[in-house]
């Protein structure tokens, strides 16, 4: 700027005045383009001292500049040196207003013009549109004498602006049976109401019309037919119509990097966006969403970095994306930064913000950040609500969760998933009925998750009846071929006992997927099929992609040890890592040390456990114990009671395993001595818990509970069939 100035300073006018006019014109208009308005000011004054300020022409410039940075003492100065209100000045005056958004004022300007030409009709046609005013832009066009391709398309545009696409559509027939030909803004637009009103028909019938009238290679009816294409799923001709461009902005680009995006195809998404010559905040904010939705929350990350290091704006969508980036990261700190910036730039109060912060404390255990910030939005919408109800549940505060659910003006699918989910996770399984039950009242449909949830549950309490009468409205609602609700049918059928309805049901599954495979095939270890069991996995192996999991080889090693395959079972152990590439865990080496335990083979057993890379399980030297009791191996039970009893002292778990193994050989002294022990160490055993449903209505029990509504009279019966028993038996006695 100062350099430009500098040089026209020392340009002396009087050589060539006209090329010096229009040096300076050129100059401020470079000025108000780019917002440098004290370049204006410096260079208003220099033409002020050489007498050229008079200059109409230099007049009309200096005032578009000061009215597009809305500088009224100076415009207004320039106004009173003007000889009077020509029709240029008029036009400048209506334009100014139009974009200050004084309507009234501006329609005032041109009702009171002597003279209007097209300029004057079309700027207030396309303010009025601009500002949602469609009947009266219209009004004025209709009355418009000069209708010239721009009013035209000044309407077109205003009608699709403003969510009219149709109506744009039927301006735009107008326009053709007048005989007025379209331009690239009129393409665009028309385009534009295609995709809107979804007509894809017409689409392509434009698409030859600009063809035929040469329009095919300007670059923003290019990218306005390319968003067509992707609309429509014509994915191949919008790639085709890409490849094609000779020039491409980065609304192109853009465009079919967000194709990728939307197709899910991450690999040539990223391949695309290192390959723009240049990006805009939405090329960016595409692609850091689509990480973060992928699960690659560190790569969005690095990627918003990178973006606010180039000196690029994040948009609104993208300081959602990576708030939920950071809450899957559980990054607080980071987090509360960026909540300061959304703060001080004054987007706070956007929902999608404000759901993003909510998620992000909540999934950092910081639930009472999350409601200051849900209690600081007026206008709360369903999403987040369920946010801070989703919040409280993944914290396990469901009184919490349940009472904001309650209050909830509406409630969608994504609000019963979330407190069901909840109430699941936390095992409370008769709340999870409860309020499934609510949901079936009010008439909502339950998705495909939610049943999961509700069949999960089912599995749990081993409730066939409520299973059953689930699978009912699965099939009802026409889920049963859907993989996810097969396999959690299959689970609950096996977890219930009804090993057949779990096997018919995974027989009919059109498509299975690892998880599938993995629950039929412990469902059937599990079950006592062994045999099945290893037979399905082989069947797996031979006719299917699916590669074995953990828990997968975890239920082939159980099912090997339950039928007395050491041997195979010992090989699919040693296979894990070198086929596989999975390594052992705990519960792995257990199910081996269970192998070799109830085989006998307990020297193998004891040097199996001092090999492992690990300290191993409690259960896996309870299973040593119980091979040693079986075949009367009282030398290694003494060295393994010894290690589960050092085991013990680190928790309670340990201990209770100790004293049952104890009870179970007779020790009396033993069991006594361990409960002595945990006493004075100040551990309890957990709690255990019962269910029984009555009615279709799940109760839980938990030992030494008082909550029940009727436990009073429960205890009384217990103690009423307590003495009966001990009656009966004084006398067989």
């Amino acid at each position: 700027m100062s350099t430009a100035l500098k040089a026209l300073f020392l340009t002396n006018p009087s050589k060539n005045f006209n090329s010096y006019v229009h040096k300076c014109a050129s100059l401020l208009k470079n000025f108000s383009d780019e917002g440098l308005v004290s370049g204006g000011a410096l260079l208003h004054g220099h033409l002020f001292k050489k007498g050229i300020f008079s200059e109409r022409f230099i007049a009309i410039k200096l005032l578009i500049m000061y009215l597009n940075f809305r500088k009224l003492p100076e415009a207004n100065q320039i106004l009173k040196e003007l000889d009077g209100f020509d029709l240029v000045v008029r036009n400048c005056l209506i334009n100014a207003n139009v974009r200050w958004g004084n309507l009234v004022e501006a329609r005032k300007l041109f009702d009171e013009m002597p003279e209007r030409n097209e300029v004057s009709w079309t700027t207030l046609i396309s303010g009025l549109m601009k500002h949602g005013r469609v009947q009266e832009s219209m009004w004025y066009f209709e009355r418009n004498p000069f209708k010239n391709v721009v009013s035209w398309t000044a309407g077109i545009s205003g009608f699709v602006q403003n969510g009219f696409g149709f109506h744009g559509l039927k301006l735009f027939v107008r326009l053709l049976e007048s005989g007025v030909k379209p331009n690239q803004v009129t393409f665009t637009s028309v385009v534009s109401a295609c995709i809107e009103t979804g007509d894809v028909e017409l689409g392509m019938s434009v698409v030859g019309l600009i063809v035929k009238t040469g329009f095919e290679d300007n670059v923003s009816v290019c990218n306005s037919l390319i968003t067509l294409c992707l609309r429509m799923g014509e994915f191949d001709l919008a790639r085709r119509l890409f490849d094609r461009m000779e020039t491409r902005d980065v609304v192109s680009w853009t465009a079919i990097l967000d194709m990728y995006v939307e197709m899910g195809n991450l690999g040539e998404a990223r391949r695309i966006f290192n390959e723009m010559p240049e990006r805009n905040e939405v090329s960016w904010s595409a692609i850091i969403a689509r990480y973060s939705q992928s699960g690659d929350h560190q790569e969005a990350l690095n990627l918003f970095r990178q973006m606010v290091q180039q000196g690029l704006k994040p948009t609104i969508s993208c300081f959602s994306s990576i708030l939920s980036a950071l809450a899957s990261l559980e990054l607080l700190r980071a987090g509360r930064n960026i909540h300061a910036h959304v703060k001080k730039i004054g987007i706070e109060g956007d929902v999608f913000i404000s759901s993003s912060l909510v998620d992000l404390y909540c999934k950092c255990g910081e639930t009472e950040d999350g409601r200051l910030v849900f209690d600081s939005i007026e206008k709360k919408n369903v999403v987040l609500w369920n946010s801070m109800v989703g919040g409280y549940s993944v914290n396990g505060q469901m009184d919490k969760a349940k009472n904001l659910f309650d209050h909830m003006p509406t409630r969608n699918n994504v609000s019963w998933g979330a407190i069901i989910g909840g109430y699941l996770e936390y095992k409370q399984f008769d709340k999870v009925f409860e309020v499934f039950n609510e949901m079936l009242l009010t008439g909502e449909i339950p998705t495909k998750p939610t049943f999961s949830s509700v069949l999960c549950a089912c599995a749990s309490i081993a409730s066939l009846e409520k299973g059953k009468d689930l699978h009912g409205k699965v099939v009802k609602l026409g889920f049963q071929n859907d993989v996810f609700l097969g396999t959690a049918l299959t689970d609950m059928y096996a977890k219930s006992g009804d090993i057949a309805s779990s096997k018919q049901v995974f027989d009919r599954m059109p498509e299975r997927n690892e998880i599938s495979w993995t629950v039929m095939i412990q469902g059937l270890a599990e079950s006592g099929f062994a045999e099945e069991s290893l037979a399905l996995f082989e069947e797996m192996r031979r006719t299917s992609a699916v590669a074995p999991n953990e828990l997968m080889l975890l239920s082939v090693l159980f099912a090997c040890s339950h039928s007395g395959l050491v041997d195979k079972g010992l090989q699919f152990f040693e296979e894990m890592e070198r086929v596989y590439g999975i390594r052992p865990k705990g519960r792995h080496y257990t199910c081996v040390v269970d192998l070799l335990s109830r085989s006998g083979r307990l020297y193998e057993a004891e040097a199996f456990i001092n090999s492992m890379p690990f300290q191993p399980e409690a259960n896996a030297l309870a299973a040593l114990l119980s091979g040693c009791k079986t075949y009367k191996n009282e030398a290694i039970a003494e060295r393994t009671a010894r290690k589960l009893g050092e085991l013990a002292e680190k928790s309670s778990a340990g201990f209770v395993l100790l004293s049952n193994i104890y009870a179970s050989a007779g020790r009396w002294i033993d069991v006594s001595n361990i409960r002595k022990l945990m006493r004075e160490k100040g551990l309890k055993k957990s709690g255990g818990c019962s269910w029984v449903e009555v009615r279709t209505h799940v109760y839980s029990f938990y030992s030494d509970d008082g909550t029940h509504s009727e436990s009073a009279e429960i205890y009384d019966i217990l103690e009423l069939l307590r003495s009966e028993m001990l009656g009966s038996l004084k006398y067989l006695l």
